[in-house]
């Protein structure tokens, strides 16, 4: 049995949190794809109160929850820190982290679903979140300064998959004008060598999400990658 198996989607941008952070530690580990429609026996064991994936499972313990099993790796695994070694600066990739999660994600993912006035309320709450991770970015190669961090990790979803929802679905929002520090970042992240080789390819996400959009439920779907 290997040491370290990772529950997980292809699609997800959570999940490939966890593969990124696995494979920058140099970590060998199993993947079992899930599908989220009809979850594995296994997946509701190791994570019964959400759920749902990323879930790894190490020596037999499991541990949910993205951010929090990328903090497990970088403490546990020797090899490049994903986390800051600086107390102040760690708080902080915590805390913008924490924002890109819980406010700025689920904000941009309304902007795109959502039509009429509420998508407009939405593209402006998203709009607030990222003006914040612009200014933070300043004139930084990545959020966590020369090297691919914690809060890069976690960004990932603005440089690759809200990209392609966003042009599917007619919503303009991270351009050149308005954010140009961050798409700058997302030039250089999606062009690294490392991430290019650990995302998901932009046609089969296209469709991927094709295929979503013309499902009946697919805002309920969309909730769980």
């Amino acid at each position: 049995m290997a040491e370290v198996k990772l529950f997980g989607f292809w699609a997800s941008p959570v999940s490939r949190r966890v593969e990124m952070a696995l494979k920058l530690k140099g970590v060998e580990y199993e993947y079992i794809e899930e599908d989220l429609n009809n979850k594995s026996e296994l997946l509701l064991k190791y994570n019964p109160v959400h759920k749902k994936v990323p879930v790894l499972l190490h020596n037999g313990k499991p541990i949910a929850e993205s951010l929090i099993i990328i903090e497990y790796i970088d403490l546990t695994w020797e090899g490049p820190s994903i986390l800051p070694e600086d107390p102040y600066e760690r708080a902080m990739a915590r805390f913008w982290a924490k924002l890109l999660d819980e406010k700025c994600m689920p904000a941009m993912w309304k902007a795109c679903w959502s039509t009429g006035e509420e998508r407009e309320k939405n593209k402006e709450e998203a709009i607030e979140h990222l003006t914040f991770l612009e200014s933070e970015l300043k004139e930084k190669k990545f959020f966590g300064g020369d090297t691919i961090g914690l809060v890069d990790i976690t960004a990932n979803f603005i440089a690759h998959w809200f990209g392609i929802i966003a042009e599917l679905m007619g919503v303009e929002l991270i351009t050149q004008d308005k954010f140009p520090n961050l798409s700058k970042w997302v030039d250089e992240y999606a062009n690294s060598s490392f991430v290019k080789e650990n995302l998901p390819s932009k046609d089969k996400l296209v469709a991927f999400f094709k295929a979503r959009i013309q499902a009946p439920d697919e805002t309920k779907y969309f909730r769980k990658v």
